[in-house]
């Protein structure tokens, strides 16, 4: 656990500040940084509590931004619900695993997660798509089998998994861009709800430093909105920095891992 000192309980809001401004300005793969953020800034010695630790406080940042787009209607629930209900199986499997590898090898494997994240994030989304998809036979099949493998991926790293989900979702209902990542939150948050209890099992979950994150995360996703806003223009430029930037913090995580 971290040593909450004043100054780490600072870097803890500051920590989720970060990741909920580039989750509300960036959407998928903003939370990425959560983990490392909590080793290398707030001093979460173990990788497995820090996971844990993310995935809790992803998962209730999450849950907040659902609400807001229940209320303006761009959920598609049946789709959702298939997608994440298979998933939950996978991040429980997923998160399992993960507690038996030890925490330097877990940080290399996250960094290769991140650098995915990265180069997903340079592909130029498809905003294309069916505003009035419903859920059939055909796409319930679709949607399970890549559920359950993007939960696995998602418990394993104890990400969100949105880079993933929204992808996911799109190609197996032709839903659109919107529709997608606004559906993709309800498996954020059950995904980071599964991972962080099986964490929490083993006792492998920060909660004050996760109350902290949370905390900081509203203020920073309030502050994301704004922003979004102003890169209107540039966000294609923007979010190729913040690839790249991404990038560069997979290499250190790396690096370090390797190190030991």
């Amino acid at each position: 656990m971290a040593d909450l000192t004043p100054l780490a309980m600072v870097l803890a809001v500051l920590s989720g500040a970060i990741v909920g401004l580039l989750l509300a300005v960036f959407g998928g793969g903003g939370s990425v940084l959560a983990t490392p953020l909590l080793i290398y800034l707030v001093g979460v010695q173990d990788p497995h509590v820090a996971i844990g630790t993310s995935a809790a406080a992803v998962a209730i940042n999450a849950l907040t931004g659902l609400a807001g787009h229940a209320r303006g209607g761009r959920v598609k629930w049946p789709c959702a619900l298939v997608f994440s209900a298979a998933g939950l199986a996978g991040s429980f499997i997923g998160s399992s695993l993960a507690k038996q590898v030890d925490g330097q090898t877990l940080l290399v494997f996250f960094a290769g997660a991140m650098a995915a994240i990265a180069l997903s994030m340079l592909r130029k989304p498809k905003a294309e798509g069916d505003p009035d998809v419903h859920l059939d036979a055909r796409r319930t099949l679709r949607l399970a089998p890549l559920g359950l493998l993007t939960g696995l991926a998602a418990g394993f790293f104890g990400i969100g998994g949105g880079f993933l989900i929204v992808p996911g979702l799109m190609a197996a209902t032709g839903m659109t861009l919107a529709n997608a990542a606004a559906s993709s939150l309800v498996s954020v948050s059950l995904f980071g709800a599964a991972t962080s209890a099986n964490y929490a099992l083993s006792g492998q979950i920060d909660w004050a430093v996760a109350g902290l994150f949370v905390l900081g995360g509203l203020g920073g996703g309030l502050a994301g909105l704004r922003i979004a806003g102003l890169l209107a223009g540039r966000a294609p430029l923007a979010r190729r920095l913040f690839a790249g930037m991404i990038i560069l913090v997979a290499a250190y995580v790396a690096w370090r891992g390797l190190s030991g």
